[in-house]
């Protein structure tokens, strides 16, 4: 019985996932029939804002069943939505300044900017809403990380075709899929870390850092001299995670 019902359970949350990502993928359609009404963007701008949302949409679905052991969706989750939704958009931007020859305009800067600062600040409250309502789980950990990382990694790729920045600047946004990828060679690299404000004070500076180099004023050579103080703080918090964990009681017993 304990079992039909966890596969009951999983079915149910995976079908109001399901609903809330379409209801998630409207809101994101209206954001971007807005950016292509008043903006230079055409069919890559849309692919790559849609592509990406369906990618994390279709891993959120799949994955939420096993990792998220409560009914509801939560509030914390749908705000993280409202935020990977956000970071879509950005992907699109991305994308259509990398395959077409369009270059940010400043009124195409400032709004930018302006969208990350509203993902940024969703980005302390998805936290407080998880614990508010005794929500916290896996999944939404991952889920609000996840978001960090792939917005810190398309920031990374703005600040480097806007000039703002040399290629150094890849390296923050790729810190995170490095540190996963090591994980796969080695696993004592997959262990928990402990919660850390230090972790996400860098994190924080890092994402606004980058988003301030979305700012047309902003310009080389004091852009290049806040990423790059940025960077090496982002640097420092991976270094002393890794470091931790090799300094685990576990750590040492898994590499006699």
């Amino acid at each position: 019985m304990r079992l039909v019902s966890s596969i009951g359970h999983a079915w149910a949350l995976t079908y109001v996932t399901l609903v809330i990502v379409l209801l998630g993928a409207l809101g994101l359609a209206v954001l971007v029939a807005a950016a292509v009404s008043f903006g230079p963007f055409d069919a890559w701008f849309v692919f790559g804002a849609v592509a990406t949302y369906a990618g994390g949409a279709l891993i959120m679905v799949a994955r939420i069943g096993g990792y998220h052991p409560f009914p509801r969706f939560g509030a914390a989750n749908t705000v993280t939505l409202v935020r990977f939704a956000l970071t879509c958009v950005i992907a699109g931007l991305v994308l259509q300044t990398l395959v077409s020859s369009i270059s940010l305009s400043p009124a195409m800067g400032w709004a930018s900017f302006g969208l990350v600062a509203v993902a940024m600040v969703f980005d302390g409250i998805d936290g407080y809403c998880a614990r508010r309502q005794g929500l916290s789980s896996r999944f939404g950990a991952r889920f609000d990380m996840e978001t960090d990382a792939l917005l810190i990694f398309l920031l990374s790729i703005t600040a480097l075709t806007l000039e703002k920045a040399g290629w150094w600047v890849l390296v923050g946004g790729l810190l995170r899929y490095i540190y996963v990828a090591a994980g796969c060679v080695w696993p004592i690299l997959n262990e928990p870390l402990r919660p850390s404000m230090r972790r996400k004070a860098i994190s924080a500076i890092q994402g606004g850092v980058l988003a301030t180099l979305l700012v047309p004023i902003i310009t080389p050579p004091f852009s290049t001299t806040i990423a790059a103080i940025a960077m090496v703080l982002l640097v420092y918090s991976f270094g002393q995670d890794v470091f931790w964990i090799l300094r685990r009681p576990t750590a040492k017993h898994a590499h006699r």
